[in-house]
């Protein structure tokens, strides 16, 4: 620990971020940096505590206290090994995470934990700076042919660590371009895409085959996958959206969330849409409906589309500003958090039901809601009821559906696969990641619903350790009925 009082004498200070009427004009990252001084002071604030529940509260189990300490002795190199040792990006989670970890430090009881998040970024852009991150492929190959369906963070954690481990690796991608949701759900004002492709040249040139433009169900049939490679890996995420069913569902203007971010980063990538195709919230009032990221999202990207206005609705309550009792340090914080995106003007309401949407000339432009509130009904479970006498309607020319999303697309690969599904209707797997048809494992947001990039990674480290130690087995087997074989021919 190079500074036991670090904590005492330093405050926590944040990078901050670029200003409002300059972001808004464009799609760079809107977080700023500090200089390396600063950076180091903010890592001399990690306390080294005893029993380390920064480390605990975070998914893929960062080893906080080394890698800071690492950080504040200007050793970046050891910091970016450290790091590397349980976590394959830093340089996403570092930009788009929640930090999990700083809900968890000890000095979160004062609101003023450790600057984890923006750290762990500047680690990983001083170890590129430098060089510390450099191509090392495995010096030997098992022989053993894997396919990764799906290039999400799941997808290439898994994959990163199957290849470091010798063994043949081939991701498919549907899209025309691998990152999954690190590219085309996530914008580039919170993560810039060079960011991905930097990483993505490096897994390439360790030997990783990544294969764009594969929808794996069309373009290869489940047979082929099957019969071609010693084991399969499904990482295909959760994309089926949470519909919103009522009346007028179906005038022009109202649009999945997703559909709209991916469409976006597209354009910013390059591409060309015809003017028909495009969702545009320019000019345009806009409602978003869903309190979660992706809803924040879509407010930030309707900023630099220039909306006329912007609502976004939540059917939930509005959080605290503060812990509640029933809600202590460490766990995770349920609290009210403002964006940057919100930071940029957004009307935000909370128990609000959409009722039905109303059109003119087949495309909407009124949402009629209303107040709700809950209580525990006779089955002790939350229960939502309209209060009475508060419907009403807001305008709006563009609505974007931001509900999450209720478990992975079935039709195609799954199903042709004839695999079996959870009753949330997620890919069912064991304790080892194995799916209910031999040789096939599955990882990430597929298995477990929609959920965080450190977690996907976290579930797709796990995931290749349990197929590492399956290919392990058959291996052992293998040797065991050659063994037997000889045995029985002496």
């Amino acid at each position: 620990m190079g500074d036991p009082k670090g904590f005492m004498k330093v405050a926590r200070k944040e990078s901050g971020n670029r200003p409002v009427l300059e972001r808004i004009n464009d799609y760079g990252e809107v977080e700023q940096t500090l200089n390396n001084e600063d950076r180091k002071l903010q890592a001399s604030r990690c306390m080294d505590c005893g029993i380390p529940f920064c480390q605990w509260a975070c998914p893929v189990m960062n080893n906080m206290p080394e890698w800071q300490d690492a950080m504040h002795q200007d050793d970046w190199k050891l910091a970016i090994d450290i790091l590397h040792n349980t976590n394959n990006f830093p340089e996403f989670t570092g930009r788009i995470c929640p930090a999990p970890c700083e809900m968890g430090c000890v000095l979160a009881l004062h609101e003023e934990p450790v600057t984890i998040r923006e750290n762990e970024a500047a680690v990983t852009e001083k170890a590129f700076e430098r060089g510390y991150i450099q191509p090392r492929p495995p010096k030997t190959r098992t022989g053993k042919k894997i396919a990764v369906v799906g290039s999400g963070p799941a997808g290439l954690a898994c994959a990163d660590l199957l290849n470091k481990a010798g063994h043949g690796v081939t991701v498919f991608e549907k899209d025309d371009a691998a990152g999954g949701l690190l590219r085309y759900g996530i914008p580039d004002f919170k993560l810039a895409k060079n960011i991905v492709d930097r990483r993505l040249n490096v897994l390439m040139q360790e030997g990783l085959e990544i294969q764009t433009s594969i929808h794996v169900g069309v373009d290869i049939t489940a047979n082929e996958l099957y019969e071609n490679f010693d084991v399969i890996c499904l990482a295909v995420g959760a994309m089926k959206p949470r519909d919103l069913p009522v009346e007028g569902r179906n005038l022009k203007g109202i649009h999945f969330a997703m559909d709209y971010l991916t469409q976006q980063n597209k354009i910013v990538k390059g591409d060309v849409f015809d003017e028909s195709e495009r969702i545009l919230a320019g000019n345009k009032h806009v409602l978003v409906i869903g309190g979660g990221d992706t809803g924040s999202d879509c407010v930030g990207t309707s900023h630099r589309q220039k909306a006329k206005s912007l609502t976004q609705i939540e059917i939930m309550p509005k959080p605290p500003h503060k812990r509640d009792f029933d809600n202590p340090w460490p766990y995770w914080s349920k609290v009210l958090k403002t964006s940057t995106s919100h930071e940029e003007g957004c009307q935000r309401l909370w128990n609000i039901a959409t009722k039905r949407f109303i059109g003119k000339n087949g495309h909407v432009k009124q949402v009629e809601i209303v107040d709700v509130e809950w209580a525990k009904g006779k089955s002790g479970l939350m229960e939502m009821n309209e209060i009475k006498g508060t419907i009403r309607t807001i305008d709006a020319d563009l609505v974007l559906l931001s509900m999450g999303f209720v478990h992975p697309l079935h039709e195609g690969l799954l199903n042709n696969l004839e695999i079996e599904y959870s009753d949330r209707g997620n890919v069912k797997i064991n304790k080892k990641h194995q799916a209910s048809k031999v040789k096939i494992f599955a990882t990430g947001d597929c298995i477990s619903g929609a959920s965080l990039v450190v977690t996907a990674i976290a579930s797709g480290r796990k995931t290749a350790a349990d197929i590492i130690d399956y290919l392990h087995e058959q291996d052992d087997e293998t040797k065991l009925r050659q063994e037997a074989k000889v045995n029985s021919a002496k």
